[in-house]
């Protein structure tokens, strides 16, 4: 079980990490862990920044190619890469993490989608509000597939008599 923050989250689940310039490591993280779970404070807003790390070669073009995007200055990700933000419109953010997936040169981005989270703690003063991240065909899924460890306890378990 890996458990981290989130920078923004909106109302599906969607979330967007990595403000801190370590998206790529944060998704590696998520996508190893059983369970993901999130936990983020009520008062985090949806921003329209969104973390992405680029290699320096082609940076120019790429750039270019991306349209709204601003590079933080002197900032590098821990693996060298390029800290920007994409600024632009994100009406469809599953659309949006596709042409940021399939962008040459585009390292990793900061949307995450609900394929790698199990579960959000929303924070509010003293209450805490669990949110279980829904899933296409209404089946919980983890990180894009059935539960592996439940499938397998399912079949193995001692028949009842």
């Amino acid at each position: 079980m890996a458990i981290d923050g989130a920078d923004q989250l909106a109302p599906s689940g969607r979330l967007i990490k990595g403000g801190g310039g370590a998206n790529s490591r944060e998704k590696i993280v998520a996508a190893a862990a059983d369970r993901f779970v999130v936990i983020v404070s009520a008062k985090t807003v949806v921003a329209r920044i969104v973390p992405l790390e680029l290699f320096e070669f082609g940076l120019a073009a790429r750039l270019a190619q991306l349209g709204d995007v601003r590079l933080r200055v002197a900032r590098r990700s821990p693996d060298g890469g390029i800290i920007a933000g994409f600024t632009g419109e994100c009406e469809d953010p599953e659309e949006q993490a596709t042409r940021l997936s399939h962008t040459a040169g585009v390292v990793d981005h900061g949307l995450f989608g609900p394929a790698l989270v199990s579960d959000i703690l929303v924070a509010s003063g003293e209450q805490i509000e669990r949110i279980e991240v829904p899933v296409r065909g209404g089946a919980h899924l983890i990180h894009g597939r059935r539960s592996q460890r439940n499938a397998v306890e399912a079949r193995t378990a001692a028949p009842t008599k």
